[in-house]
């Protein structure tokens, strides 16, 4: 009985065993079947498809990151497409022969130095493509590798840029201490350190700290360089965390534009001062923006009000206030009138003279500006007026004399224009008194002479005479109208080149012996 017990418990330890032998096995080659059937490239470092024409039978797992992120939709093929189009130019081309030649390797055109690969292989009526990136020989990753790849691309031209960046670039902490900077910044370093000093850490400060740690846009500094060289920056500033990243742009144009600028206004300034015309110049928005101490004077406002600066209208108002514009009979059509001066300002067609309460007379003239400003000159021309107002009084009581006397006379410029003419001359000859002067030449005038006298030689030499420019000595003579009149006729040259001619009836009474007379006095030119 003993050694039947015995057999029996060999018998079930044998059975046990193989009952657990046999659920390992299962178990075993249920793992075995799961990871086969998700894919049979688990292990590879590229991403590897597997087409049956355009259908995909399998892929690796980094394959299926690189689909996902696919910017087209449809089947794979047209999705791995739209992703691999953009790195390889060719990529259908190339596809379209692999028929013919079995096997095609591309390389990536974005990466020059260092291209992805691309290995398309024809086997047994499959397509196996593998994309590597050469970088990554070795390293085994499920991640999308086209994304790596921009990534990787995208640091490397930030660095790039930031290493070839024209302007400074610097990172420091919240006590001052410089902790990264771009190679503009290093070189500038290198140039303020001078001869036999080296860079240490942290990296030199160029700029004041507190200045650049301001929070204020386009803030400049001054850098002194080696040498006593200058030059001017603007900084610009941002908190990142506890550091701050600071960007100075050199700025001397700005500086010398501004300066020159600066100058130039000052000479205006001290230009303006010296004129005796009243300057005021207004923005496109009519705020008076400059001024020059003369229009002080000629409106009478004060200073302190145009240092203010006022608008156009709150100008003229205080000038009418002052009685330093013509007053108009109501006040709507006179701002009616202020507001069409400053439109015809503006388009540069406003001039008029302004007859003042006063007794004054002003030239105003508005002429535009770049940018919509206008500028309003006023010019006091009452002096000017004054002495034009003599003159024509002087000239209306010479012509007013010359009126009254009984020689008629007619006077000639060098160039030959009838200049002036009195009352005489206008009977005798029956010329028209109003017809302007500049209209009237000696060659016209003589053709009017000629057809009321009878023949004679004197116009041909009158108008030799006229033309002389050389000395000339004044001469006599007789011409008998056609109604047998006699004229007695006296040409005489004049300051400048002009030429008198006059005119006088003789007396009936008088004989042959004062025609022989006048005869003797005659002298050509």
């Amino acid at each position: 009985m003993q050694s039947n017990w015995a057999v029996e418990l060999f018998l079930v330890s044998i059975a046990l065993a193989a009952a657990a032998l046999a659920i390992a096995a299962i178990v075993l080659f249920e793992r075995r079947s799961k990871r086969w059937a998700a894919t049979r490239f688990a292990e590879d470092v590229a991403a590897v498809f597997l087409f049956d024409g355009q259908a995909l039978i399998d892929s690796s797992p980094s394959a299926r990151a690189l689909l996902a992120t696919s910017p087209a939709s449809g089947t794979a093929w047209a999705r791995l497409s739209a992703c691999l189009s953009p790195h390889f130019g060719d990529l259908d081309i190339q596809l379209a022969h692999l028929a013919e030649a079995g096997s095609v390797t591309l390389h990536s055109t974005l990466s020059p130095d260092s291209p992805l690969v691309l290995q398309a292989d024809l086997r047994g009526g499959l397509t196996r493509l593998v994309l590597a990136d050469p970088s990554q020989h070795g390293t085994s990753t499920n991640q999308d590798l086209m994304a790596q790849r921009a990534l990787a691309d995208e640091l490397h031209q930030l660095r790039d840029t930031v290493a070839h960046a024209p302007f400074l670039m610097w990172r420091e902490r919240a006590n001052g201490d410089v902790i990264w900077a771009n190679a503009a910044y290093m070189l500038l370093a290198s140039d303020v350190l001078g001869l036999g000093q080296d860079l240490t850490w942290p990296l030199p400060r160029l700029f004041d700290h507190h200045a650049a740690a301001q929070n204020v846009i386009g803030q400049r500094q001054k850098l002194v360089a080696r040498q006593g060289k200058t030059a001017w920056y603007d900084l610009t500033g941002f908190a990142q965390g506890e550091d701050r990243l600071t960007f100075a742009c050199l700025a001397d144009q700005a500086v010398h534009a501004e300066t020159s600028l600066r100058d130039f206004m000052t000479t205006l300034t001290k230009t303006f001062a010296h004129l005796h015309v009243g300057l005021a110049i207004f923005d496109k928005d009519r705020q008076l923006i400059l001024f020059n101490p003369a229009l002080l004077d000629l409106t009478g406002l004060p200073a302190e009000f145009l240092a203010m600066r006022p608008s156009l209208v709150s100008v003229l108002d205080g000038m009418r206030d002052r009685n330093m514009i013509p007053e108009p009979k109501d006040y709507r059509s006179w701002r009616r009138q202020m507001t069409e001066m400053e439109r015809a300002a503006a388009s540069g067609l406003y001039e008029e003279t302004w007859s003042l309460p006063g007794g004054q007379t002003y030239r105003v003239i508005g002429r535009p500006h770049p940018n919509g400003a206008v500028a309003l000159m006023i010019e006091d021309i009452s002096g000017e007026m004054l002495r034009t107002r003599r003159y024509r009084a002087a000239l209306e009581l010479s012509q007013a004399a010359m009126d009254e006397m009984e020689e008629a006379f007619a006077v000639f410029s060098a160039a030959g224009q009838l200049v002036i003419s009195n009352a005489a001359y206008a009977r005798l000859w029956q010329a028209a008194p109003d017809t302007a002067l500049t209209e009237e030449t000696l060659r016209s005038v003589s053709a009017l002479w000629r057809a009321q006298c009878a023949p004679s030689a004197i116009w041909a030499d009158l108008e030799d005479f006229a033309s002389n420019a050389g000395d000339r000595a004044p001469w006599l003579t007789e011409l008998r109208l056609l109604d047998g009149r006699l004229i007695e006729c006296r040409f005489a040259p004049l300051s400048g080149g002009a030429t008198m001619t006059a005119f006088r009836l003789r007396d009936a009474k008088a004989g042959p012996q004062a025609v022989t007379e006048a005869d003797t006095l005659r002298k050509r030119a």
